[in-house]
């Protein structure tokens, strides 16, 4: 593998570590953040997850703006897209987090810390995405798409601005401001939250985080001869590349989706142990099994979909701007929403 490959690698590996880490130390997860603000009136955890938003946006498009990183080479700024397709995946995706208690990155956070329910969620979630993005979903997910895909002329929230005559730096620049804006704001306009510096902390370091993802990929990994793909978080498609690396690593190479799998379990590992976090933990009915199962199903399924999840359309995703993300993660809210809420509502599992 060339130097820039490695270079790439070795960050991801460092990003998934330091993920890890911040997501045990500070609970960093979205369907926590919504529950806890839904259902009892405790906002910090979703104030949390904007501010990482915040952060990102900032940051990457301050990259984009001064040409250190070319995102529109990235998968979420693609001139055609599926806007049902993605907007379906996303619902399935955030229904399928409720019922599994946590997406993928937060299994793997809990995995890390002795959690063996989130050991099937992975395990099954991997499975599920490789059948939609290559297996027996593949070609039912292949048709849809086909049928109703477009190449709309605005992909994105700062051309959109463009088309109405704003010029393109000004553009980035309103739209970034006024949103990352919009987002800080939410985050600190809460007492507790501001006394929260843990969350607060962890908020900055996790919007670095994705901006650093982008860095890694679409700077440091620049390559001509030997490009890599750019992108930064995202658990979908590489938590299914590093189940399949794990049976047949012969063949395959390793990339920056798996480093960061990889580095996430181990932060959470060594985080876990050194704080005493670490404990095991089972089911505690064949009815939480299969609700667990279930979930990490969908959410397979359903990011395959939506090219991303909580984090990678959520984070990532929308940290573009791509009109595209907003989409899949109206339809992740949606989903949520109809988990936590209303007729469809999930019943928490005692341990859950």
């Amino acid at each position: 593998m060339q130097g820039g490959g490695n270079i790439v690698i070795a960050s991801g590996l460092l990003i998934g570590l330091a993920y890890g880490a911040v997501g045990l130390l500070s609970g960093f997860c979205l369907v926590s953040g919504l529950r806890g603000w839904w259902a009892s009136g405790d906002s910090r955890l979703i104030r949390t997850y904007a501010l990482a938003l915040g952060v990102a946006i900032t940051v990457v498009q301050l990259f984009a703006a001064t040409g250190v990183v070319d995102i529109g080479k990235s998968i979420y700024l693609q001139p055609s897209f599926s806007a049902p397709l993605m907007f379906f995946g996303g619902l399935l995706f955030g229904y399928g987090m409720v019922l599994s208690n946590g997406c993928g990155a937060r299994a793997l956070v809990l995995l890390g810390s002795g959690n063996l329910r989130s050991f099937v969620v992975v395990i099954v979630l991997g499975i599920a995405a490789q059948m939609t993005l290559k297996g027996l979903i593949a070609p039912a997910r292949i048709a849809a798409l086909q049928l109703s895909q477009t190449t709309p002329t605005i992909i994105s929230l700062p051309a959109l601005l463009s088309v109405l005559g704003v010029g393109a730096t000004f553009a980035r620049t309103l739209a970034s401001s006024l949103i990352s804006g919009a987002l800080i704001i939410f985050a600190f306009a809460h007492a507790p939250f501001q006394r929260a510096w843990g969350q607060i902390a962890a908020g900055i370091a996790v919007g670095l985080l994705v901006a650093a993802g982008w860095f890694a990929t679409g700077h440091l990994g620049a390559d001509e001869f030997n490009p890599v793909p750019v992108t930064s978080l995202t658990f979908i498609a590489p938590i299914a590349d590093s189940v399949q690396y794990a049976m047949l690593s012969t063949g395959l190479t390793l990339n920056f989706g798996i480093a960061t799998v990889a580095g996430v379990f181990a932060g959470s590992l060594v985080t876990a142990l050194a704080t005493g976090r670490f404990h095991w933990r089972g089911y505690t009915s064949p009815r939480h099994m299969l609700q667990s199962i279930g979930g990490a199903a969908l959410m397979g399924a359903g990011g395959a979909m939506a090219y991303g999840c909580s984090v990678g359309q959520g984070l990532t995703g929308l940290s573009t701007l791509a009109l595209a993300s907003f989409v899949a993660v109206a339809g992740i809210l949606l989903g949520s929403a109809a988990g936590l809420r209303g007729v469809l509502r999930v019943q928490p599992s005692a341990s859950a």
